[in-house]
């Protein structure tokens, strides 16, 4: 994981903790984003002061550049843990945030399940009562990303059954368009968001602030959502069928360990 896991977090060494500080956190490696009813020259003054002092850092900042081959063949794996109710995650591979196809993706997160009125909530939770609770969010990274979705069994509920109940309102979604009802609430909830996320000084400054590191352009603040908001029900159809298949996902099955020596999921 970028993060870094627990064990080789453990191994590293105090120089190499000081060596990647120093690498890193830098002036040239930062964003400062300030927003209020300020005093620009005053607020300049400021930020001199509490930041005009530190050194600029001399060391090159390494930027992969690694591209993942595209993924051929579906993989599945099974981990067994000390866990009660069975899971199975979904995780399929799809373009960078901010690309055309990002924004209608996005958007079918939040139409399988987002709220208790989702596709995937209302059928597999309410309906088929396979699950307890069912996910499905967008990953987006300046490189590409995922698209996850995810469930947790019900009690007596295969992993299986349930990965296909999942799969069953993907496949929906690929072979019908949604309705006009369902994609103008989604844009509300596009414009809702919006609105919230820019709501207090904070809010602005973090957005800013995330448009000049990830986009490189800080007055998409003023027009992304229209990017969600042009995205039309033909759009989200194909990028369903175009990244939502199976030979572009990885399926974890995450099962308890009193499965193990049983057959079957």
């Amino acid at each position: 994981m970028p993060i870094g896991s627990v064990q080789y977090i453990d191994k590293a060494t105090l120089p190499e903790f000081i060596n990647f500080y120093h690498t890193y956190y830098v002036p040239q490696n930062a964003t400062l984003s300030i927003a209020g009813d300020m005093n620009i020259e005053k607020t300049k003054e400021l930020i001199k002061e509490y930041f005009g002092d530190i050194p600029k850092g001399t060391k090159k900042i390494y930027r992969p550049d690694v591209v993942e081959p595209p993924q051929t063949a579906e993989v599945v794996d099974t981990v067994y843990d000390n866990i009660r109710l069975p899971a199975v995650i979904e995780a399929y591979h799809i373009p960078a945030i901010g690309t055309k196809d990002f924004y209608p993706l996005d958007m079918l997160t939040t139409l399988l399940a987002v709220g208790k009125s989702s596709r995937l909530y209302k059928a597999v939770v309410d309906s088929e009562q396979k699950a307890v609770d069912v996910e499905a969010f967008s990953f987006g990274l300046e490189a590409p990303g995922l698209f996850i979705s995810l469930g947790i069994a019900n009690t007596g509920i295969n992993a299986s059954d349930l990965e296909n109940s999942i799969d069953a309102q993907i496949e929906k979604v690929k072979k019908t368009l949604i309705t006009d009802e369902e994609l103008q609430k989604l844009k509300n909830l596009i414009e809702s968001r919006a609105v919230s996320a820019v709501s207090t000084d904070a809010g602005i400054a973090e957005n800013l602030a995330e448009y000049h590191v990830i986009y490189g352009n800080t007055d998409l603040i003023n027009s992304n959502i229209q990017r969600y908001l042009d995205v039309t029900k033909q759009d989200i159809q194909r990028v369903a069928n175009e990244y939502l298949k199976k030979e572009n996902r990885v399926v974890l099955f995450y099962l308890p360990k009193a499965l193990q020596n049983k057959e079957g999921k």
